[in-house]
């Protein structure tokens, strides 16, 4: 069985979806069409830059949303469908689009909001995020509540064994991580983001999207989501709604989705969109699965024929 995949926010650059617009139609038709959604380039942004504006938060979203859209409404139109899909974050909105559970148009104006919203509950420069790498989720939280001093800290994305995000608040990320490197930890990345995402600290953006989001015209999933903050499939819209709204303060269980989607019998992952971060994630998790991405012409052939094995 197939499942697709769709990345978050850091999997963004400078010229993502720009070799898929000038091959395909439906790549281009898509990408046009958010940006009348959105009331700007958004394609001018993805192709041409600069980078500092793409990297904002109420930018990114949106970009990374169209851009895995596009991509997947081409193996769509080729006849390519997955049994399940998924999302990392922000990816979650995307796999939600592809389900048929919100509209493409919708969840671009709600993923911008999102980024705003995000960057308003916490000052710029009060909040940090930082990778633990070669320590289990165990030691991590220990790392986080022998420093928290009543500040927050505490595990974000639990994206792979050995792979760790943490997010709170600087002071505290920054003690955590000194701790986490004490206990053991391998290395010790801090992110470059611009608020510290999936942990407490976001409980106001979340007030404000749950009210966005209760206004949302939603749909049963066309395929079973598997959801972030429980790696449950969701197969109706009102509790879709509930997980997106939860997931903003709570962390992104990926390593628990994949084996979810491993349980369920899927051997062959397809990362939909920028980068190959998730695609990586899941050869941590299970070396024997079949992965591919999808975000260039070039990819389109192995996709394709994964999916024709997958089929035979």
């Amino acid at each position: 069985m197939i499942a697709f995949v769709f990345p978050g926010q850091g999997s963004q650059y400078v010229g993502m979806g720009k070799s898929l617009a000038e091959e395909f139609d439906v790549c281009r038709e898509t990408l046009s069409q958010a940006d009348l959604i959105i009331g700007e380039s958004l394609t001018e942004l993805c192709f041409d830059g600069p980078e500092e504006a793409l990297a904002l938060t109420q930018n990114t979203q949106p970009a990374v949303l169209a851009v895995s859209i596009a991509a997947y409404r081409l193996l769509e139109s080729r006849g390519i469908k997955p049994v399940f899909v998924a999302g990392h974050s922000l990816g979650e909105y995307s796999a939600h689009v592809a389900a048929g559970t919100i509209s493409f148009a919708d969840a671009l104006r709600t993923v911008r909001r999102r980024g705003q919203y995000m960057q308003e509950a916490v000052p710029v420069g009060s909040g940090a995020m930082a990778a633990i790498l070669g320590l289990d989720e165990s030691v991590v939280r220990i790392a986080c509540e022998e420093v928290a001093d009543g500040e927050v800290v505490s595990p974000a994305n639990l994206n792979a064994p050995g792979q760790i995000v943490i997010a709170g608040s600087s002071s505290a990320v920054q003690r955590a991580s000194e701790r986490a490197k004490a206990l053991g930890a391998r290395r010790v990345l801090k992110l470059p983001v611009s608020a510290p995402f999936h942990c407490s600290l976001m409980k106001p953006a979340q007030k404000r999207l749950e009210s966005e989001l209760g206004r949302l015209i939603v749909s049963d999933p066309k395929v079973p989501v598997i959801a972030n903050v429980d790696a449950e499939a969701k197969t109706d819209g009102r509790s879709s709604l509930d997980a997106l709204v939860e997931q903003v303060s709570a962390p992104v269980r990926w390593e628990a989705v994949v084996r979810r989607l491993l349980g369920l019998g899927v051997n062959t992952f397809v990362e939909v969109g920028p980068g190959t971060v998730l695609k990586g994630l899941v050869k941590k998790i299970d070396r024997k699965v079949h992965t591919a991405n999808f975000e260039s012409p070039e990819g389109f052939s192995r996709v394709e024929t994964l999916f024709n094995e997958v089929h035979a």
